[in-house]
């Protein structure tokens, strides 16, 4: 068994970005649309899963966002030609009854985040598609990251090895990473005048934000004089960092089985949409309920680096 997690919005501003501009008869925008079914049919293929859920981000307030007021402030508004597709997203997916998972005042993190945690302990190994740094803390023997590298071709598959190979900190040292050094793209800042190398260094000497500030004394004066000075927001920063485990959602794995998901719905939804060159990518899907994992050559797949 394994299970995919998708983060929705990612897939859809990388779709929206990545394919060019379509329209349907009504002279309407459809190609993030089309982007997001060909995109999801690519990683479906790739990491040859056997169950699917799809968590979006909601428009509302997250808890975050009343923690820190300048939480992702410089984040751009959604495009309205996005945001009318969003919606056809939504509806095509329901209509091949792929669950979506969104709850106001929660990022899609914190349910990609639950949901691979109630994954992991009923020991399904589940795969999170996302561009989300972020979410490499979530990472574990169980649960994995597959990250986008460029366009929609090439993908990077993250596990504790290669996180470590390319950040030199464990997964779940990428929040007490953040804490310090801050990220930009959430509009947190992190302890001023403590960069990336020295976030490392402090952070493979002393493994968590609470023990750095345990050792100031043992920090050379120049650092832990900044450190001292940083501490409230470094506080604040893990906390904003830090992915939640327990969001009010539940998998219910059954319901996400990709068997539940015929051949029939997907060509009803592409004939909809007029997606006729997503068609012959639909042999994944069976059009009866036999198991669908089954080991393929993929000759034809994008590059895994």
């Amino acid at each position: 068994m394994k299970l995919l997690i998708i983060d929705g919005n990612h897939l859809m501003h990388r779709a929206f970005h990545a394919y060019p501009t379509l329209t349907d008869s009504q002279e309407q925008p459809i190609g993030a649309v089309y982007g997001f079914f060909s995109l999801l049919l690519r990683v479906i293929q790739l990491t040859q899963i056997t169950h699917l859920v799809i968590c979006f981000d909601r428009p509302s307030p997250t808890f975050r966002k009343n923690m820190f007021a300048n939480y992702q402030i410089k984040r751009a508004k959604m495009d309205d030609g996005l945001a009318t597709q969003m919606v056809t997203i939504h509806e095509a997916l329901n209509e091949i009854g792929v669950p979506i998972f969104e709850l106001d005042g929660y990022e899609a993190d914190d349910l990609m985040g639950t949901l691979a945690y109630q994954a992991a302990k009923e020991n399904i190994e589940t795969i999170i598609f996302s561009g989300d740094r972020d979410l490499l803390q979530l990472i574990n023997e169980r649960v994995k990251i597959l990250a986008p590298v460029t366009g929609v071709t090439q993908f990077i598959l993250f596990d504790e090895e290669k996180v470590k190979e390319k950040f030199g900190i464990t997964p779940i040292q990428i929040i007490d990473y953040k804490a310090l050094i801050g990220d930009g793209s959430d509009g947190y800042p992190g302890v001023n005048g403590i960069g990336p190398k020295t976030a490392v260094n402090l952070i493979n000497q002393y493994p968590t934000v609470e023990d750095i500030f345990k050792n100031l004394k043992n920090i050379p004066e120049k650092i832990s004089l900044k450190l001292a000075n940083g501490a409230e927001i470094a506080v604040l920063c893990k906390k904003l960092a830090t992915i939640l485990l327990d969001v009010p959602v539940h998998l219910e794995i059954e319901k996400a089985d990709i068997k539940n998901f015929t051949k029939e719905q997907f060509l009803a939804v592409f004939d909809k949409y007029n997606f006729n060159s997503l068609k012959n990518r639909l042999g994944y899907f069976k059009k009866d309920l036999e198991k669908t994992n089954k080991k393929t050559k993929n000759e034809n797949q994008m590059s895994l680096i």
